[in-house]
């Protein structure tokens, strides 16, 4: 198995070694472009960047054609339920006029999630990036526009061997023919942004060589300036969709995914993670032979869950898997708090052993201790069946917006969670279709998650794809539940709670330096007051400032965890000098 979508079968009648690396004259270059076309590769032709306000034009066409062409589809659509009448169908039809006129008819007359796919491709890598993104955030976009952007195109231009030689040597500072004895010159995959390939180092190794495409990153940066300003722009017409906190989040992610070297810095992380767990491997980083636009990692020689070929595996070694990669996800998630945040049956491989293997972690998710522990609490309640803390937890989770109506949220998510526990299963409702049902109810009650809640359900329906797959009819609480109760018990064993309480062992012992003075200072602010022979015009306000001051002294002194005898006073004092005003 690869450590990419396969996209392409060795050439019929060549041996297993891939062909010699080196440079490659004008001739090898074009027997190259030959020889992908005959395996069905479309070129990649252009890979000089287009400037700004030139690739501006472009951008701004494309999505006035889709304005337009969506009020054409309005139209229809509303001519045919016959919904719309009068002056708002007038209305309807000088908007759709533009459209009829001069947006390409093999578009107009396509509903609107086609051609808003159909868009996306048309404006080439950057933008079928951020639909399959896109295709995630069901919680925000409505079901067909997610479900069609999960069409976008998966196999994309390839680039001929000799101008990724190029960009390794550049980047690497080698000649090739010095690091590798031969690289394929027919790719494993064809991605937005890299390309990989089979290849055997001079240590004849057998390893893969993942290389950025030419051009991508300014094309990237480019289009992450035009795109922040239509979300800008997207914000004042349609603020329930959250344009800008999408292509905000787009930016993020996939800025990070060109620099190939925090890929092998997040495989180098999960591996240390999982150092005591054998059976769940994550792929060796080549560093010698990797830099910012080339990463050479180890080839895992295994099958996806998803073949044929797993099914034939024994019972127990299905049963070990699943339950690896529930111990894996629950794990990454909740303990962790970093994840693998493209996860889908081609990343995952199943080795010799039975061994699971994570690929392709460049796109990877971090969550803070608070949201990490909130987290693991709301998947607890739900995998233990209890709906209603599991509803009050992601409630706490969420971000309301303007108008927002937390209570009525968390009652139809305790519905939610209450009909899943009556009948859950992987094909009618299974639990990552419930936490994005949650998800997109909470939408609507103007709610908003982070992109990490998201990311994690993605994670989730994979494990509970992969599981159904290999275990027909599996049970995914039940896997769940001796991993996330073992967790949740580690969460409060007692030296766990001694360690985090230790953290705060440098403020206690700051504020009990400071306590001498504090309470020094209390006392001679009293002193200087009850001395003072007669009451001034603002005596009224002296009781009220002196409570006020051993009130504050008392919550700072709490606050850092100084003796509870001295915040006791104080706040003791406060009290008494309010009640004797009164």
């Amino acid at each position: 198995m690869r450590n990419m979508d396969a996209t392409a079968e060795p050439a019929a009648g060549s041996n297993n070694s891939p062909p010699a690396a080196g440079g490659a004259g004008l001739g090898e270059h074009r027997s190259h472009e030959d020889l992908l076309r005959a395996r069905g590769f479309e070129i990649m032709r252009t890979w000089k960047s287009q400037g700004l306000f030139r690739r501006m034009l472009v951008t701004w066409r494309q999505f006035l054609g889709l304005f337009f062409g969506g009020m054409v589809a309005q139209l229809a659509a509303r001519k045919e339920d016959g919904a719309l009448k009068g002056w708002r169908l007038l209305g309807l039809r000088c908007l759709a006029l533009p459209g009829r006129l001069f947006v390409d008819r093999g578009l107009r007359n396509e509903p609107f999630p086609v051609q808003f796919r159909r868009r996306l491709e048309r404006l080439g890598p950057t933008y079928i990036k951020l639909g399959q993104i896109l295709s995630l955030r069901e919680d925000l976009l409505p079901k067909p526009i997610t479900d069609e952007l999960k069409h976008l195109l998966n196999r994309l231009p390839v680039v001929p061997l000799p101008i990724l030689q190029d960009i390794i040597e550049k980047d690497l500072k080698r000649p090739v023919g010095l690091m590798f004895l031969s690289i394929d010159p027919i790719p494993l995959g064809s991605a937005s942004i890299g390309q990989t390939h089979r290849a055997v180092t001079v240590d004849g190794e057998p390893v893969i060589l993942k290389v950025v495409k030419p051009g991508i990153s300014q094309t990237l940066e480019r289009d992450a300036k035009l795109l922040r300003m239509l979300g800008s722009v997207a914000q004042l017409i349609i603020p329930r969709f959250q344009p800008r906190q999408l292509v905000n989040e787009f930016c993020t992610y996939t800025l990070r995914e060109v620099d190939l070297r925090l890929e092998a810095e997040n495989a180098e992380i999960f591996a240390g993670h999982f150092a005591d767990v054998p059976d769940v491997v994550f792929p060796r980083i080549y560093r010698k032979y990797s830099g910012r636009s080339v990463l050479c990692m180890e080839f895992f020689d295994g099958i996806s869950p998803d073949r044929p070929e797993a099914l034939e595996l024994p019972i127990e070694e299905r049963r070990h898997l699943t339950d690896l990669g529930a111990m894996s996800i629950i794990r990454m998630l909740y303990k962790d708090g970093f994840f693998h945040a493209d996860l889908h049956p081609a990343n995952l491989i199943i080795l010799p052993g039975p061994k699971l293997g994570f690929i392709d972690l460049g796109m990877v998710g971090r969550l803070d201790e608070d949201l990490r522990r909130a987290l693991m609490y709301y998947y607890f309640a739900l995998v233990m069946g209890d709906g209603e803390n599991a509803a009050r937890y992601l409630t706490a989770i969420a971000v309301p917006g303007p108008g927002a109506n937390p209570n009525a949220f968390r009652r139809d998510a305790v519905d939610i969670a209450n009909r899943w526990k009556r009948g859950s299963n992987f094909t009618e409702f299974s639990l990552g279709q419930l936490i994005l049902q949650s998800l997109s109810r909470g939408a609507e009650h103007g709610m908003y998650f982070p992109v990490e809640l998201v990311l994690m359900v993605k994670a989730l329906v994979t494990f509970e794809g992969v599981g159904n797959v290999l275990l027909p009819g599996f049970d995914v609480a039940e896997v769940s539940k001796k991993h996330v109760r073992s967790l949740f018990m580690n969460q409060f064993s007692p030296m766990r709670i001694f360690t985090e309480g230790m953290r705060g062992v440098p403020d206690m012992v700051d504020a009990l330096a400071k306590m001498p003075l504090l309470v020094t200072d209390g006392l001679r602010v009293l002193e200087k007051f009850a001395h003072q022979p007669t009451e001034s015009p603002l005596s009224g306000l002296r009781g009220t400032l002196i409570a006020g001051s051993c009130l504050v002294a008392g919550a700072v002194a709490m606050g850092f965890r100084a003796p509870w005898p001295v915040w006791t006073a104080l706040f003791i004092i406060a009290f008494v000098l309010a009640v004797k005003r009164s």
